[in-house]
């Protein structure tokens, strides 16, 4: 296992949020955590980012307990934050320009801009990127962050429909190139389908894992995505459930 969690509980203001949650995550994992609003899916990301400190449990990587887990996550909020006054080049460079690695830093980035689909834009300011280019953009300097698991907060939440799922197309085929574990918090039940080998679905008060979904298919298409009907509607169906509980 890559990513361990065990007996992870936490609150705030004396309201138990998370309790007891325990999660595995295989190396070059993809997961999706789904769950009602304000269940507690951006705090077990904030958590793993050493934003919060859990008020109990413990995190293991490569089997390992770690104290301090944050320097082994890279964090992808969903507002892109990127710095407006910076080219692109420089805005994906910034945590090579932080750890005194610029060079080195723009010349992997050099190399991934065609991956990105950023090529040509690499003296551009954010005001003249299109919305998915933006956030193709911060995942670059997501990916570029010296980390060995991804966490994502709803990427692409802010997008319209049809660069969403443009975004949701493109991050299929990084997949197999990034070569990085990865979890994923989203609401949208599709996305969570499309990109996801393991869905956990988040519920209760205080929340826990209450269900886990494998996703076995390999060759991952639109069409093959609309065909999931039956799938669709018991996830609906649970997160549906979930909000009266």
């Amino acid at each position: 296992m890559k990513l361990q969690l065990q007996d992870i509980s936490m609150s705030f203001s004396k309201k138990q949020i998370l309790s007891h949650l325990s999660m595995d995550v295989k190396e070059e994992e993809f997961i999706s955590i789904l769950g009602p609003s304000g269940c507690g899916k951006s705090t077990i990301l904030n958590i793993l980012a050493g934003i919060l400190n859990a008020d109990d449990g413990k995190i293991r990587i490569d089997g390992k307990e770690v104290k301090d887990a944050k320097e082994h996550f890279a964090y992808m909020p969903q507002e892109d934050l990127l710095l407006p006054w910076k080219t692109i080049l420089d805005n994906v460079c910034l945590y090579g320009a932080i750890h005194k690695e610029k060079k080195q830093a723009q010349k992997q980035a050099m190399q991934l801009f065609p991956v990105f689909g950023l090529s040509g834009y690499e003296n551009a300011y954010p005001e003249e990127l299109s919305g998915g280019m933006h956030q193709r953009a911060a995942f670059l300097r997501t990916a570029l962050c010296k980390a060995d698991i991804l966490l994502l907060d709803e990427p692409f939440g802010a997008l319209d429909v049809i660069t969403r799922s443009d975004m949701q197309d493109w991050l299929i085929q990084m997949k197999s190139k990034l070569k990085k574990t990865t979890i994923l918090v989203t609401h949208d039940i599709d996305e969570a389908i499309y990109l996801s080998d393991r869905i956990l679905i988040l519920n209760g008060h205080p929340a826990s894992i209450q269900k886990e979904i494998c996703i076995t298919e390999t060759n991952r298409t639109r069409e093959w995505l609309y065909a999931q009907s039956e799938l669709r509607t018991n996830i609906h169906e649970m997160l549906k459930g979930n909000n009266h509980v």
